[in-house]
């Protein structure tokens, strides 16, 4: 059982990471966005 668990994390973490690190990305990309509309420096 212990290995299963082991596997399944090994393997599911990647694709969580994957996510988060596309969520970031979008927010980050929208800022640009927004802020090259407004005429307004992202930092």
């Amino acid at each position: 059982m212990n290995s299963y668990l082991l596997s399944a994390y090994v393997l599911v973490w990647p694709a969580i990471s994957a996510v988060v690190l596309y969520v970031l990305c979008r927010g980050v990309v929208k800022d640009i966005r927004d802020a090259r509309r407004e005429g307004r420096d992202l930092v």
